[in-house]
């Protein structure tokens, strides 16, 4: 049996997000994806984070019908609003839905709940349910490595007090940093028409998010939020190493040096480019 996942996305607020949803979709046999939950954001593709929400509910839907799965995972709609305090959870139908799934989770298993997103709706799941620690393991792409100088990155910048749960929660973490990890998974209009625009619908739609102002020499985009699927598809293809949890400070940067004393988390340092989108390219051509 696969091992089962959760994906929390903001779908709609730029091209990566799809790759790592029909990734997810197209990849059954690693990941039985049960749910999709909406996650608030608020930049130039949306009018506040309830309206990013929304969006990225919709687009959740638009690619699962293109990717056509087999085993159509549920789609709920997550927080409206970012955590307003520390210990503020905001409550949704994608919050009440993981902490269900977590707590039927049988004694021995992990629901892994891969994040690509600010982490708003799983930061309120372990504020209102501190016990599903127990049952989640989380894997989430925000900030930047502890020696970058700052973690200033959208999916952490959006939503910091959100940042602060999980970085200080007991549930295992596995940190995908942006830079210098993720940035590494760089494709080029090229390379996407000649590799995955061939593959239906699905292919082209994906294709054209991309070519869109990007079809022009020596330019290239970065696939952030495909990182957290491929961990789950093949951890092979990525290094980790154990690191003290970070402490996020006002200003957007790593106290420095962590503090003694705080747990451990996984932290991603390496990923194999070519293979992970070998692989993403094989599977869309079927």
């Amino acid at each position: 049996m696969p091992p089962a996942a959760v994906l929390d996305t903001d779908t709609y607020n730029e091209e990566d997000d799809q790759f790592a949803l029909a990734y997810l979709l197209l990849s059954p046999a690693q990941v039985d994806l049960q749910a999709v939950y909406a996650a608030p954001f608020h930049n130039e593709r949306s009018n506040g984070p309830a309206d990013g929400m929304e969006k990225s509910y919709a687009e959740i839907h638009r690619i699962i019908d293109l990717a056509r799965p087999a085993a159509r995972p549920t789609v709920l709609r997550g927080a409206t609003a970012f955590l307003p305090a520390a210990a503020a959870p905001v409550r949704s139908a994608a919050v009440d839905d993981l902490i269900a799934r977590a707590r039927a989770t049988a004694d021995g298993q992990r629901l892994h709940v891969l994040a690509i997103a600010a982490i708003t709706n799983v930061a309120a799941a372990l504020l209102l349910a501190p016990d599903i620690a127990d049952k989640i393991t989380i894997v989430w792409l925000g900030g930047h490595a502890p020696h970058w100088p700052d973690t200033n990155e959208f999916n952490l910048a959006q939503d910091p007090r959100a940042a602060r749960v999980i970085f200080n929660s007991a549930a295992p973490l596995v940190w995908i940093p942006c830079h210098p990890v993720a940035s590494g998974l760089l494709t080029t209009v090229p390379e996407l028409r000649a590799h995955l625009a061939p593959a239906g619908a699905l292919g082209r739609y994906l294709t054209d998010l991309v070519s869109d102002g990007r079809d022009r020499p020596a330019v290239s985009k970065i696939i952030w939020d495909i990182s957290v699927s491929a961990w789950l598809v093949n951890r092979a293809w990525t290094r980790a190493v154990t690191v003290p949890a970070p402490v996020l400070l006002d200003n957007l940067t790593w106290q420095q040096p962590t503090p003694a004393g705080r747990h451990p988390v996984s932290m991603v340092i390496q990923l194999d480019r070519d293979a992970v989108f070998a692989d993403l390219f094989a599977k869309a051509r079927g």
